[in-house]
């Protein structure tokens, strides 16, 4: 029987991976945090899982999540417990150091690039240890690797995520967004590094669809700084989101500006509060959001093309979205299907078409558009 320790077992991304995962055969999925009970109430909803499930208390940053790891030598440990921002690679380092497989759901910049410094240890214990396995640079890259052969060269990538407003969001994901809110962030345009700062540089989207127009701002994400050399782009990598209520959305550019100018330092030690009232607000818009990813360049006979893939999330599935890298990348592991050794962000693992049938089954659906045949 395979162990999957799964961090953050009940939060916002955990309880889905936990869901996603309950089907497999032979497994025992530990689901963890710092509530026992949380977890308890976690495998009530599950009545008819086939893999093993059990609830643990334990805390990333205690003792006890090393002496589990020691002694129980997990197959396979798949970290959602955020806010990934300035949390040390303690976890990963954990696994490689003991030979467990790792998956994490980090979108934090810095977290994400450079788990590959584990990158000789864990291939010395024949584990893969993946960062990113969400989203971004998850989702994002293997978008982009499935069209990458329609270009000779790309010049601009250009990513915008939209989520609906009555989507569930976690505490967690909103510190991370918080703690660069007006603060600088490297960005690859004109073809250097040059800077941009967090929830600054508004713009209007027309993400068409059921989704129509949004309002879109700053983020930072691994894909500015891992893109521009792994797709060889020439001009720019550009990376945005936004909140579905323009009042909102616009309140927390303001907020920004305010960091800033230095008026205030950081917005992250505020999280609980803005948290309560985002949910009191939820409510209000929708529970469809979208994410579009276009790319430009030039094809194999050197004319300009243009290629915009756009995801549909409605019905409030959205949150699941993240989870599905991971979820591909355990099933896997857990088939002992070929994958690498070593420690890397989640670039070029898996493929747009593994991620068909997950779409399927939620209802998600995709439009292209491109100015060339296919």
């Amino acid at each position: 029987m395979k162990k999957i320790l799964i961090l953050g077992g009940y939060g916002n991304f955990g309880k889905r991976v936990v869901e996603q995962l309950a089907d497999i055969h032979n497994t025992e999925l530990f689901i963890c945090g710092r509530s026992e009970q949380r977890a308890q109430e976690l495998i009530k909803t599950l009545p008819q899982a086939n893999a093993k499930l059990t609830a643990l208390a334990l805390d990333i940053h205690s003792d006890a999540l090393v002496h589990f790891v020691q002694q129980q030598r997990p197959f396979l440990v798949i970290h959602t417990a955020g806010p990934f921002q300035a949390q040390p690679h303690q976890v990963p380092q954990l696994c490689a150091r003991y030979g467990s497989h790792y998956i994490d759901l980090a979108d934090d910049r810095r977290f994400v690039c450079d788990i590959s410094r584990l990158n000789r240890q864990a291939a010395e214990q024949h584990c893969l240890i993946v960062s990113g396995a969400s989203s971004v640079p998850g989702l994002s890259s293997a978008v982009i690797s499935h069209y990458h052969k329609q270009f000779a060269c790309i010049e601009d990538i250009d990513i915008a995520i939209a989520p609906g407003n009555r989507a569930e969001r976690g505490e967690a994901t909103l510190r991370g967004i918080l703690s660069y809110t007006g603060h600088p962030i490297r960005v690859f345009s004109g073809g250097r590094e040059t800077v941009r700062y967090g929830w600054m540089s508004p713009r209007k989207l027309n993400f068409g669809g059921r989704i129509g127009q949004r309002h879109l701002a700053n983020v930072d994400v691994p894909d500015l700084e891992l893109f521009p050399g792994c797709y060889q782009v020439q001009r720019s990598v550009t990376f945005q989101a936004g909140l579905e209520l323009p009042w909102l959305h616009y309140t927390m550019v303001a907020m920004a500006w305010l960091a800033r100018l230095k008026l205030v330092k950081n917005w992250a030690p505020l999280t609980p509060a803005i948290f309560r009232l985002s949910e009191r607000l939820r409510q209000l818009g929708s529970d469809r959001g979208a994410m579009r990813i276009a790319i430009t360049g030039k094809n194999s006979t050197g004319q300009p093309h243009q290629l915009s893939w756009t995801l549909y999330a409605e019905n409030g599935v959205g949150p699941y979205i993240p989870t599905l890298s991971a979820i591909i990348l355990a099933r896997k592991l857990i088939n002992d299907e070929p994958l690498p050794s070593g420690a890397m962000p989640c670039l070029k693992l898996f493929s747009l078409d593994e991620l068909q049938p997950h779409f399927d089954r939620l209802g998600i659906y995709y439009h292209v558009q491109s100015n060339t045949p296919s």
